[in-house]
């Protein structure tokens, strides 16, 4: 039953206190906001990073060519690896465990991409058609670079929607039309977009032997990509080594030297990523939570002065024959209302500020947050704290309040 009376009293309490209860509500707000924030904050930054491993496949090997450190069979240290078609096919046949696999060649970013006198830089990778799984490609118009197009050594080209948009525009389609790289005509084939990086979506793909041809003139790989199927980081590592073994074989370096050849391993990578960002969460709900805490300590304090300053009220109160449940419940209903109310305004602002950057990020696509990804707030988690708020700030008025009901009456009026 709503006690307007008691309401009454509640309200000309904070009132008559206001730095009082200002300063309460703001340990309370500030504590379950920065929660919201640090949670938002911290799952933007994980989200950014879940992206950018999605962009490739998670369970990828990186290999390339470095300059060796070590002398072996003659040649000196200090002499730079040059990988070539031979190397490649190599992995593919003779390494056990390697499922997808493609050379890369990466066409001089100097090189400008002509088309209707707009002359622009685009970065060009030279691939083979395992690629497209490697790297999750996906095509809008068209097709991707494919085997007869390297058998025949086509002068064919797919490019990124953004990047078609810069030189073609939004309205005309790129299929079938010729771009001049270098000086050399190139079909546009294919448009693809990647759902994961904007970045990746201005680039232009063509087959690892045009580029060979038109832009080395000879048979030069610059690094090898390739997966490795169901294969944990320790099984990755030893098709690493095993590739090592190869390609020194290949290539005459010794195969201990780990500088010839550097080599990524993307499973490692990605365990890695989920255990630093397991640590990050528990370190938020660790912060987040003392805050809270901070915050409900602060409302008992509060609540302890409060009963000290109306000790004679009380006293009276008693004195006319006030049970101590309504002594108790009177000092508990002013301590969760302050502790509701403020905990659910922090909460509420710091919804609006994780949504709105989110929102802004959206709508505006603005590339210098491309770190902060998607900041979600699992709603349900945060309502879990609000709900453990304002059980603490219940907890924090009752030692008051029963503090309170125990007042002796002639004692409190002599107060």
């Amino acid at each position: 039953m709503f006690d307007y009376d008691k309401w009454q009293e509640i309200f000309d309490s904070l009132k008559r206190h206001k730095l009082r209860t200002f300063a309460t509500a703001l340990a309370v707000w500030w504590g379950i906001f920065m929660l919201v924030i640090l949670l938002g904050a911290g799952n933007g930054l994980r989200n950014s990073a879940e992206r950018d491993f999605a962009d490739d496949a998670i369970n990828s090997l990186y290999i390339w060519s470095n300059r060796t450190t070590k002398p072996y069979k003659g040649y000196k240290a200090g002499r730079r690896i040059r990988f070539q078609n031979k190397d490649p096919k190599a992995i593919r046949q003779k390494i056990a465990g390697v499922d997808n696999l493609s050379a890369r060649y990466f066409v001089n970013s100097s090189f400008q991409t002509e088309y209707g006198g707009k002359a622009l830089n685009f970065r060009i990778r030279a691939v083979e058609p395992t690629y497209q799984a490697i790297e999750f490609t996906e095509m809008v118009k068209g097709r991707y670079v494919n085997t007869i197009d390297i058998k025949e050594k086509r002068k064919v080209a797919i490019i990124g929607d953004i990047a078609k948009e810069k030189l073609f525009g939004e309205d005309k389609t790129a299929l079938g039309e010729y771009v001049r790289i270098n000086g050399t005509k190139f079909q546009i084939t294919g448009v693809f977009t990647d759902g994961s990086s904007k970045r990746e979506r201005e680039f232009i793909y063509m087959p690892l032997t045009t580029a060979q041809s038109v832009f080395d003139k000879e048979d030069r790989v610059h690094d090898m990509v390739l997966t490795v199927g169901d294969a944990t980081a320790e099984e990755a590592n030893q098709i690493a080594d095993n590739a090592r073994i190869e390609l020194a074989a290949l290539n005459h370096f010794d195969p201990t030297d780990e500088q010839a050849i550097g080599v990524h391993n993307n499973i490692e990578s990605y365990q890695e990523f989920k255990m630093i960002f397991s640590g990050f969460s528990f370190f938020i709900w660790f912060v987040g939570i003392g805050s809270i805490i901070a915050g409900v300590v602060g409302v008992s304090n509060i609540m302890l002065i409060t009963v000290k300053d109306r000790t004679k009220e009380i006293g009276i109160r008693k004195a006319l024959g006030a049970t101590p449940w309504s002594i108790v419940s009177m000092i508990m209903q002013e301590s969760i209302f302050l502790t509701a109310v403020a905990g659910y305004l922090g909460l509420i602002m710091g919804f609006s500020i994780i949504y709105g950057v989110d929102y802004l990020m959206t709508t505006y696509e603005i590339d210098d947050l491309e770190f902060f990804y998607n900041p979600e707030v699992d709603f349900t988690s945060v309502m879990l704290a609000l709900v453990f708020l304002i059980v603490s700030g219940t907890l924090a008025g009752l030692v008051p309040a029963i503090q309170a009901a125990r007042v002796n009456p002639v004692v409190a009026m002599k107060s």
